[in-house]
């Protein structure tokens, strides 16, 4: 005699030893429960150094806010766009966005372009790879303090540089100079950093498979078609990957102007918006105005990684 099962109709029955219950929890905690558990102190280390205080930025740019004593009770009323219209209509502001403009069409161009040439040299040298790896990156570790001092004396009205090109340096010299100031400190910051970059690249490249080279060799492909053909495309991951942290970077210029040509001078043809946000915001008091300046960087910065996203890292999506 047949048993008719009590389940309802079209329902599977549920498999044995997986009790019912294990479902709803395991959408809460992931398919990996315990991977969720080790990037629970990032994620909490993300909401505490960068989402508060972008959250809170955003909320101070929307007010009227001063500092006070700790513990005071101050009243800080809602000011509406007030800050940002200030801002947009501050010229100073506009000179800072375009000199960080300035700053990055030349710096990041030749951070990609420098630092994938050097990567592929660096990844085909076979003596003293070494030590060539070691000479990039010594710049990067070291102290911008330190390095600042060295490139004041190769630069400055009676530096190394001038000393060599004679007749033929700057009047005025280069970091006093309202046209050179800017661009001298792109090269700076491109030097100095590169060989982060470098190290992203020579990832990539020992990567990439040998047979491509192997193939375009074969085909009677040279040295730069090789290069073009076979490296260019096979590292876009990591151009999308430079071009985005070295665009964030440089839009968080500050040190390199502060300490270079003393708080942004010739009379601001090097100041960035941070360095403006310090000023407005530390030197004058004016945290909301330095808040609005900060919240508009951080939206242009948004388009621009998006763009990069758009045109550069498509394929990779």
């Amino acid at each position: 005699m047949t048993t008719l099962s009590s389940s309802p109709v079209g329902t599977a029955p549920a498999p044995a030893g997986k009790p019912s219950g294990s479902r709803p929890k395991r959408r809460l905690l992931g398919e990996h429960p315990l991977g969720t558990l080790f990037a629970a102190p990032y994620v909490v280390f993300i909401a505490v150094v960068f989402a508060y205080p972008i959250g809170f930025a955003v909320w101070m740019s929307f007010q009227d806010y001063f500092f006070a004593a700790p513990g005071a009770v101050v009243d800080r009323p809602f000011a509406g766009f007030d800050n940002y219209v200030a801002v947009l209509s501050d010229p100073d502001v506009w000179q800072a966005f375009g000199n960080v403009g300035v700053f990055l069409v030349i710096n990041v161009p030749l951070t990609v372009v420098l630092s994938l040439l050097l990567a592929y040299a660096l990844n085909t040298v076979i003596h003293a790879r070494t030590f060539f790896r070691v000479s990039y990156f010594v710049p990067y570790v070291t102290a911008s303090v330190a390095v600042v001092a060295v490139w004041l004396f190769l630069f400055s009205g009676n530096g190394l540089v001038n000393q060599v090109l004679g007749p033929l340096a700057p009047d005025p010299s280069w970091l006093v100079n309202s046209a050179l100031a800017m661009p001298t400190i792109a090269l700076f910051v491109t030097w100095k950093g590169m060989a982060f970059y470098i190290l992203l690249y020579l990832s990539a490249l020992q990567n990439v498979p040998k047979e491509l080279y192997e193939a375009a060799s074969v085909d009677g492909a040279g040295r730069v078609r090789r290069f073009i053909s076979v490296t260019v495309p096979s590292v876009r991951s990591a151009t999308f990957l430079v071009l985005l942290l070295a665009t964030i970077t440089g839009a968080n210029l500050f040190t390199e102007p502060y300490l270079l040509t003393g708080g942004g001078g010739p009379n601001g043809a090097s100041t960035s918006p941070v360095l403006l946000m310090y000023q407005r915001g530390i030197e004058q008091g004016n945290p909301d105005v330095a808040a609005a300046i900060g919240v508009i960087l951080v939206v242009l910065v948004l388009f621009v990684a998006w763009l990069q996203r758009r045109f550069v890292g498509r394929e990779e999506s």
